[in-house]
């Protein structure tokens, strides 16, 4: 129950942070994809970097997770197409809801209804992705 609670509440800061710097905001993403502004960039930009940052510390120092076991990191299978088709795929999903995952989830709690659609249909593919991974060439 206690560590359910403070996922809860990483969830909510994670929240009020995306309201707060615009991450959520129909408008901003809109500039993003039409290149009209650099805010989404700067913020995506400074993520990528405290990212690199972060991963860096852990394998430096080896942290250890929260159960006190060490923190792995598996190389992955570099292939341009398979980064194209799914950033491809993501990128309009977001370009036309406005939203990604994470947002989705802050959009509801504001009170946006019109999101459940965008949630359930992201559930729903995220569903279809699992019963055929198998069967997709990774």
């Amino acid at each position: 129950m206690k560590s359910g609670l403070k996922f809860m509440l990483a969830g909510i800061f994670f929240g009020i942070i995306m309201a707060k710097t615009e991450a959520i905001s129909w408008y901003r993403i809109q500039e993003m994809f039409r290149f009209q502004a650099f805010h989404m960039y700067g913020l995506i930009g400074s993520a990528v970097g405290i990212g690199i940052l972060v991963v860096g510390a852990i394998k430096k120092f080896k942290i250890k997770n929260i159960y006190g076991e060490p923190i792995v990191f598996h190389p992955k299978e570099r292939s341009i197409s398979r980064y194209l088709l799914g950033g491809t795929i993501f990128g309009m999903g977001w370009a036309l809801t406005g939203a990604c995952p994470g947002p989705l989830a802050v959009h509801i709690g504001q009170g946006v209804g019109v999101m459940v659609i965008v949630m359930l249909s992201a559930s729903f593919g995220t569903l279809i992705y699992g019963a055929i991974r198998e069967k997709l060439p990774h």
